[in-house]
């Protein structure tokens, strides 16, 4: 009797890595590959597509149902919604939440994930690796084994750090050298990387375990320009300018390379850490890549212009949804939960903008947000019972003046838990505003974010004593 096939859940399989991890993954595994615009995709042999939005957590469990591994390749550094308020690594604690308690939800036996090689010293580390690792921990919070694949700079055609640092070196006519240029790191080849993650499917060594992942060749980020330079045929000169910040080490990159500063930001704070593997997260077989960076970087370089050649024109425009996320992190009173944040959001928010505001709380939670001297609700936003719990109290936007009744599906606010931290995450997911877009970009927008920031202080700066005390 032949031996059944695992059912592998991709979570990012449109993405650069997950295209080419679907294709080694399928040769052994039946394949779930989750994308936002999975609708959109059509079906192959041992590739089924799901349409899954992470920010939803009833999307995260439709699209694990029936998956045996979970392989989680998803960041959030890029804008979800037309416009987006808040800090990747806010947003990234929601996506790997929704995903760790969806597999636990489906029985799912084991988590894969891809992060960043986390340095010895674990203080003080750029947010974005400081996202990671939290990431790696929301993942683990609810009893599913997790195999942590940390690699440092993937060398690859597409994907995020390997095409900047092509491009510094290939648009420069010399290479200026900040001091970050001296750390250290240790590139891998994207056929590594796959080989490490296709090598960790229901691995027992591996399980609940991160595994350092590198090339052969350890060098510092000047060494690595200048081979990469040397495989473009370059010998640009280079320029040591220690004295050149991080901060403006950003925009110099930003502005040579025209990536976003979503991209950038976080990329460049990173490369002030050494990202050499470890010795006591190496695992036989996983973690020492074998494609050296110059073979690697050719290839990279090659199948680049390889697509450039077969790419089509996309068109000129394309619409899109007006619609609105926002996400902010504020503290949690000690001994109390997420459920109660959100119930006290609602009586703090009256009491500090009263006169003019009002809110009206009823017996099953719902709640409405209006003005004095006008009778309809701005916002009204009805508790989903069923579907919150005490680390988490979810209302759906139910309508008000300031919401499109029309359009506004699957508008809702949550208040959640961070697993492990006396913190919570307070979000707006799918919000379509009643106003013209330009006025409430300019107006409502703001006002929201004011009045999040004056509730975060309000939580800091008084503490459990008063909090319980007005409670």
């Amino acid at each position: 009797m032949a031996e059944k096939r695992p059912v592998i859940a991709l979570a990012g399989a449109s993405g650069y890595i997950g295209q080419n991890l679907m294709g080694k993954l399928r040769k052994h595994a039946d394949i779930i590959a989750l994308s936002r615009s999975g609708d959109q995709k059509e079906d192959e042999e041992q590739v089924t597509w799901r349409s899954c939005d992470l920010y939803s957590m009833v999307d995260a469990e439709k699209g694990l149902k029936g998956a045996d591994i979970a392989v989680y390749l998803v960041h959030s550094m890029l804008p979800s919604a037309k416009l987006t308020q808040g800090k990747f690594e806010d947003m990234d604690v929601i996506l790997a939440d929704n995903f760790a308690q969806a597999a636990k939800k489906q029985g799912v036996r084991q988590i894969i994930y891809l992060s960043g090689i986390i340095p010895e010293q674990e203080k003080n580390l750029s947010r974005h690796l400081k996202s990671r690792l939290e990431v790696e921990e929301i993942l683990g919070a609810y009893g599913v084994p997790v195999t942590t694949i940390r690699a440092g700079l993937i060398v690859g055609p597409k994907g995020s750090s390997f095409p900047i640092l092509k491009k510094l070196v290939k648009r420069l006519p010399f290479m200026i050298l900040p001091k970050w240029t001296r750390t250290k790191t240790q590139p891998i080849a994207l056929p590594d990387v796959l080989h490490a993650l296709d090598s960790s499917i229901d691995n027992e060594e591996v399980k609940g375990r991160p595994v350092d992942v590198g090339g052969p060749d350890v060098m510092t980020y000047e060494m690595m320009m200048k081979r990469t330079a040397a495989v473009m045929g370059r010998k640009p000169l280079t320029v040591n300018v220690p004295f050149l910040t991080v901060e403006l080490s950003k925009l110099w990159v930003r502005l040579v390379t025209g990536s976003s500063k979503e991209m950038v930001y976080p990329l460049i704070e990173s490369l002030t850490h050494p990202m050499v593997t470890r010795q006591k997260n190496k695992v036989a077989g996983l973690s020492d890549g074998r494609i050296s960076f110059e073979e690697a970087a050719g290839e990279a370089l090659e199948k680049e212009e390889e697509n450039k050649k077969g790419k089509s024109a996309l068109p000129m425009f394309q619409p899109m949804q007006q619609d609105v996320r926002s996400v902010q992190r504020i503290p949690i009173p000690e001994g109390y939960d997420a459920d109660w944040v959100g119930r006290y959001y609602v009586k703090w928010l009256e009491n500090t903008l009263n006169p003019w505001v009002k809110t009206e709380v009823d017996e099953d939670n719902c709640c409405k947000i209006g003005i004095i001297f006008n009778q309809s609700p701005l916002l009204s936003f009805e508790y989903a019972k069923e579907r919150s719990t005490e680390d988490r109290a979810l209302y759906y936007i139910s309508g008000g003046m300031l919401a499109d009744s029309g359009k506004n599906v699957r508008g809702r606010l949550e208040f959640r838990k961070i697993p492990g931290r006396q913190e919570a995450i307070v979000a707006i997911h799918d919000y379509m505003p009643s106003l013209p877009w330009f006025f409430y970009k300019y107006t409502q927008a703001k006002a929201h974010l004011v009045v999040m920031a004056l509730f975060r202080k309000h939580l800091e700066k008084w503490g459990n004593s008063t909090v319980l005390h007005h409670a």
